[in-house]
């Protein structure tokens, strides 16, 4: 069971950029009419998402998230030397987007750089991996990029995807010193159930060809998608959620000692406002400790917990407060980690 804990490494700051291209998803309606338009949008409490413009990719969006933190934390890009880049949205197949963002950000060749490729728990998963380098390792400075342009991957004319995705891009700087106090992670994956969320072809075991590229109607609904589309079976991603985060907290509950009761913030992936809710009730949490930012952001994947923190608690992390981050979704997998934000600095949003 992969139950970590970790002590005397912590965020220093965090920052965003998303792209200036606002989509109302009330009219959103290229494809479909405007009634079909705000019968979804009621539902999913998805009002406005960003797309990124033809040419910005991901990394686009961490490089200026990571200068800015940068430039308002005065960090020495000398005492930088691990670089962490989560994505599903990469630049290229090879080589990886992150040591291409060590030499775009001027990082010294000493950085240790690689990819992570996971999706929605990714940014926990990161952060239990950065905490382990940092803790065993004479690291200075840990920067972690989050970054997706998720508005690419699900097609426009699917209304089971069509409204639910955005773009967006983050950087974290995490170091060790004293003042951090322990850290305690849960990170949890089932392969059998990678059909739930899934991109089927334009990988190496369903390599792309005309015929996946083709869009065509898949069900009796009319929706429109093709196999290098990704696809979400929203029911059994529910069910899933459902039966095994909440067991996942009280898991994490009793290796830490720490009780729900006892933290002051809960941070869930934004998948949907109706699943979140239906998980704050479940477990009993007060709606005014689960801050939210996916009416403003949509499902951003990976990215949505680290830009909610950036978007919904800047200022609101200067005192000690704990916090629960939980993520999950494709693979499937999902991650929960407990930690304490103490005097962590969070920069203005940045837009391009």
């Amino acid at each position: 069971m992969a139950l970590l804990k970790f002590n005397n490494v912590g965020i220093v700051g965090m920052a965003a950029c998303v792209p200036s291209n606002v989509i109302n998803n009330y009219e959103y309606t290229q494809v479909f009419d405007a009634a079909t338009a705000k019968e979804i949008t009621d539902k999913i409490g998805i009002k406005q998402r960003r797309f990124a413009l033809p040419g910005v990719t991901s990394s686009d969006l961490c490089f200026h998230a990571a200068e800015k933190l940068i430039h308002d934390l005065q960090v020495d890009k000398e005492d930088i030397d691990l670089l962490v880049f989560v994505s599903q949205t990469p630049d290229y197949r090879m080589p990886a987007t992150s040591v291409l963002l060590q030499h775009r950000l001027g990082l010294t060749h000493n950085t240790m750089a690689f990819d992570i490729s996971l999706g929605c728990s990714a940014y926990v998963y990161a952060l239990s991996i950065v905490y382990s380098l940092m803790e065993r390792s004479g690291f200075k400075v840990a920067l972690l990029l989050d970054g997706e342009t998720r508005s690419r991957v699900y097609s426009a004319q699917d209304r089971k995807t069509a409204f639910l995705f955005g773009d967006g891009g983050t950087a974290t700087i995490i170091q060790k010193g004293e003042q951090y106090k322990d850290s305690y992670f849960s990170l949890n994956s089932d392969g059998s159930k990678e059909d739930l969320i899934k991109i089927k072809a334009g990988g190496y075991r369903y390599p792309s060809t005309p015929e996946t590229l083709q869009e065509k109607v898949v069900d009796e609904y009319g929706n429109i998608r093709s196999e290098e589309h990704g696809v979400m079976e929203g029911a059994d991603v529910f069910n899933f959620v459902l039966r095994e985060i909440p067991p996942d907290i009280k898991r994490l509950e009793h290796f830490s000692g720490i009780t729900l009761a006892e933290i002051d913030l809960f941070l869930f992936h934004q998948a949907n406002d109706y699943m979140n809710s239906y998980l704050a009730k479940k477990l009993k949490l007060p709606i005014e400790k689960v801050p939210s930012s996916i009416a403003q952001f949509g499902n951003t994947s990976s990215v949505s917990i680290p830009l909610t923190i950036v978007t919904q608690l800047q200022h609101k992390l200067n005192t000690e407060q704990r916090v629960m981050l939980c993520g999950f979704g494709v693979g499937m997998s999902w991650a929960t980690a407990f930690l304490v934000f103490d005097n962590c600095y969070i920069s203005d949003l940045v837009e391009i």
